[in-house]
């Protein structure tokens, strides 16, 4: 767990878009069909804080936004796309997400590669999965 104190705030929840998609577009928060994004969507409605989705496509993604089914993952983008994608990401942040605060991010390392330093000047930043393999996220999901 990666943890900076940087005041108190809101919590903010980034959680990784998948591969398997709905066939049309629908609000981002419909659109993953997988059980682990079923499982994260869950934990931070419980939590009820502000959450968005990291997307490989679109970028900053809030869970209301209607948004085209796409097949994109970071995993097959070379390290310059990877960097182009994060500074767009984190322009997306600048205008959407609190100055300060807590930012729990659900994402593996990919998604997380080029955010942690941004993310780190301005929250609290929790990666509570951080290492887990997919079952054990499955489980760390279900368990919290």
């Amino acid at each position: 767990m990666t943890e900076r104190t940087m005041g108190r705030g809101p919590t903010t929840y980034l959680v990784a878009c998948v591969g398997k998609k709905c066939g049309h577009a629908m609000p981002a928060k419909d659109l993953y069909l997988s059980d682990w994004f079923g499982r994260a969507r869950a934990f931070v409605e419980r939590h009820e804080g502000r959450w968005f989705i990291l997307s490989a496509k679109w970028g900053l993604v809030a869970p209301e936004q209607s948004i085209e089914p796409y097949d994109q993952t970071l995993n097959e983008m070379a390290i310059a796309q990877r960097r182009q994608w994060a500074h767009n990401v984190q322009s997306q942040m600048d205008v959407s997400l609190p100055l300060r605060g807590r930012c729990v991010v659900l994402a593996g390392r990919r998604y997380r590669e080029f955010l942690m330093p941004y993310l780190a000047e301005r929250y609290t930043v929790e990666v509570p999965m951080e290492g887990l393999a997919i079952g054990r996220q499955l489980q760390w999901l279900a368990t919290h």
